[in-house]
């Protein structure tokens, strides 16, 4: 029967707690960097679409922000957006991590998975970390809480089952149209990408200094009259205190900030920019809604 679907098409959810891997799968799977990836928990904001094609189908995957207790307004609307990408998708991945034990925030996932109709998949990641003999016992104990369409190990830094995990998606794909050109990875504004690209870079090279309170917004991307790209773009904090650490001693930190997003901007575009960063300080947006607006966390329906 499979074989007379002339061509498979669908939605692919991936959720979980901060922090367990989902943006390192989906940059994996598309092979491109798309999702920004960083130690902090939360990095991930808004539910990105990464596109994954083959001759005859298409899987469509969103990132979600991870599942937590939100503290503020921007943390109740990354939960939500979380939620609602469970509604109208082919197949949910829940992913947990390897190293770290079963705790509240994956049993409160857990306990919205049991309401979905959608086939639930658990991924295991970093199975590299562990020993094997481990495995087992992870399994069972999530077993005990939900009886899982699929359980598959993987690692999405090694690539540890990557390809197995895709050929059993596409088994749940109905029949459907290639929803985005062959060539294309995700279905975000390049703008959105290089603002993501951009906080990673203040996110890693800042570390434990500058919270969660970042945002970047581009405001311009064009072409110059000697053929390069011309980015601007602002990032935005809460306090003056953060802005003199994002800019650094001479400036720089802004500097090695532009640096490091640049390369990957390039990579992205296939093409040479010039980037210029400056910092504005936004007191308290977190918890306006008008500022979570204007820097693109706004309420979307799946």
């Amino acid at each position: 029967m499979e074989n007379n679907k002339e061509h498979t098409s669908g939605f692919v959810s991936i959720v979980g707690r901060p922090n367990v891997g989902k943006s390192t799968l989906l940059n994996r799977v598309v092979g491109q960097k798309i999702a920004i990836m960083s130690d902090k928990a939360q990095t991930t904001r808004n539910k990105i679409q990464g596109i994954y094609t083959t001759d005859d189908s298409q899987i469509v995957f969103i990132d979600t922000p991870g599942i937590h207790k939100p503290k503020h307004r921007l943390g109740d609307f990354m939960v939500e957006s979380a939620l609602s990408s469970l509604r109208g998708v082919d197949t949910i991945l829940f992913m947990v991590s390897a190293v770290e034990k079963r705790g509240p925030g994956d049993n409160f996932i857990i306990d919205k998975l049991k309401e979905q109709k959608t086939p639930v998949f658990l991924l295991i990641n970093k199975i590299d970390e562990i020993h094997p003999d481990k495995l087992l016992e992870i399994i069972d104990d999530y077993r005990t809480e939900m009886d899982f369409e699929q359980i598959i190990p993987i690692s999405a830094t090694q690539g540890n089952n990557v390809d197995t995990l895709l050929s059993e998606i596409l088994k749940y794909l109905p029949e459907g149209p290639q929803f985005y050109p062959e060539d294309q990875v995700t279905d975000h504004p390049e703008y959105f990408i290089v603002s993501e690209l951009i906080r990673e870079k203040v996110l890693q090279l800042t570390r434990e200094e500058v919270p969660h309170s970042v945002a970047v917004v581009v405001e311009s991307m064009q072409r110059n009259e000697l053929g390069k790209v011309q980015v601007h773009a602002a990032v935005i904090v809460e306090r003056s205190s953060q802005k003199g650490i994002i800019i650094g001693k001479g400036g720089k930190m802004l500097k090695d900030i532009g640096i490091r997003a640049r390369r990957d901007i390039e990579v992205l575009l296939g093409d040479k920019i010039y980037l210029d960063l400056w910092v504005k300080v936004q007191k308290d947006w977190r918890d306006r809604q008008t500022n979570l607006q204007d820097f693109g966390y706004r309420k979307e329906d799946y």
